[in-house]
């Protein structure tokens, strides 16, 4: 049994003992209210978990006695400072891969001030920056500004995997301030990366929405609304996507969220997802000059409420396995890192050229096109695979050409 009393004092006042008279409200020095739950050891043999109930229900109490300074409640954002420069210490390269395995891979937004982001960028910022803290036990001491820091925190990953048990992060109100859609997404992203090592922590989500719980699918989960602890793990929802040919005027909904030129060549056949008939990412491909049947992807662009949960490289795979069904290649030039390290590990591309410092522009006739000189990039080319099956993701992709 775990139990806690929060307590307030009660200040007497005309329209204290008005309350009192109209409501029976009987009045005290303090007003007192203890939480009980039945909760067993954890042990270790978990890496998500869910405290949730509705507002008042004592989930944030119970969260700090079981958890102390482990309970994360939110710190203040500079605003004359990109959001990249808010992670102390920390390699631009750890903190790139902190943003991206959160969901928030647009690095034109990393290098807004945090007050000027959607509702779901900062949702996705405040993930990042409470996992960058929770990394070492020093980043916990109330009143310490990561951004100030004279240490780094750890990288997620360099904590061994099978040594958490002191690393946890209890991220109090989560997903409270942002539509229920970027919620979803958002916690499953987040799961996603947590199960794969990618962040090399415990996650507690404390919250008083129900709706998360599936796309997190927690290893435990502890309902205040009835004082039950249960452990379970939900199986994730599928994302169905359909994907359809469409004209070049639908990029401008993606235009400003690619992290290169928001420019299309005039020759490009453009692609748009979609899920639940909402528009989630776009692709357009372009014809290499002098290559007969040979492409390129020119453009991947997932919109920042959807990223994270690999509707990108789904949408990528499905159209170009769709140009090797129908004899053609399909390749792409990245400097990304997520989408670079994702054809790495895929059987399914091979890679083809590495250009450390980038290319410039030799094709001066190609209307649009830029070189990549002083960004490293990678190119890869799409394998036809006879074992894939494109819908094999748990998802269903259609196309209308």
């Amino acid at each position: 049994m775990l139990e806690s009393t929060v307590s307030c004092p009660v200040f007497d006042s005309f329209r204290v003992q008005q309350v009192a008279g109209l409501f029976d409200v009987p009045i005290q020095q303090r007003a007192s209210e203890t939480f009980r739950v039945e909760m067993p050891e954890l042990g270790d043999d978990w890496r998500i978990g869910l405290i949730v109930g509705p507002s008042g229900s004592g989930k944030s109490t119970i969260a700090a006695e079981l958890f102390g300074e482990q309970l994360w409640r939110g710190r203040s954002w500079p605003e004359d400072r990109a959001v990249v420069d808010c992670f102390g210490e920390l390699p631009i390269k750890k903190i790139v891969g902190l943003l991206t395995a959160v969901g928030f891979g647009s690095p034109p937004s990393w290098i807004k001030p945090y007050p000027v982001l959607s509702n779901g960028e900062r949702f996705r910022c405040d993930l990042a920056r409470a996992l960058a803290e929770s990394s070492t036990h020093d980043s916990r001491k109330p009143g310490r500004d990561p951004a100030r820091a004279d240490k780094p925190p750890m990288a997620p990953n360099d904590k061994a995997h099978g040594d958490l048990s002191d690393n946890i992060l209890a991220f109090d109100e989560f997903t409270s301030v942002v539509d229920r859609t970027v919620a979803q997404i958002g916690s499953a992203a987040l799961a996603k990366a947590i199960r794969s090592g990618k962040i090399g922590c415990r996650f507690v989500a404390v919250t008083c929405h129900y709706d998360v719980a599936e796309w997190l699918a927690p290893d435990w989960v502890l309902d205040m609304a009835t004082s039950t602890f249960s452990r379970r793990c939900l199986r994730r929802p599928p994302i169905r996507l359909e994907v359809f040919r469409a004209r070049r005027a639908v990029w401008r909904l993606f235009a400003r969220h690619h992290y290169l030129s928001g420019l299309l060549s005039t020759g490009a056949r453009c692609y748009l997802a979609l899920w639940n008939d909402t528009p989630v990412a776009f692709c357009a491909v372009v014809s290499l000059i002098g290559r007969k049947r040979h492409w390129r992807i020119s453009r991947l662009v997932v919109l920042p409420d959807f990223q994270g949960v690999g509707i990108g490289t789904r949408l990528l795979e499905t159209i170009a396995q769709m140009y090797r069904d129908d004899g053609h290649r399909m390749n792409i030039t990245a400097s990304h890192p997520a989408l670079i390290a994702h054809c790495r590990r895929s059987p399914h591309w091979r890679t083809v050229r590495i250009r450390k410092t980038g290319s410039r522009r030799t094709e001066r006739f190609i209307h649009n096109y830029h070189g990549s000189v002083g960004r490293a990039v990678v190119s890869f080319e799409w394998v036809r695979d006879e074992g894939l099956g494109i819908g094999d993701w748990g998802r269903r992709e259609g196309f209308n050409g």
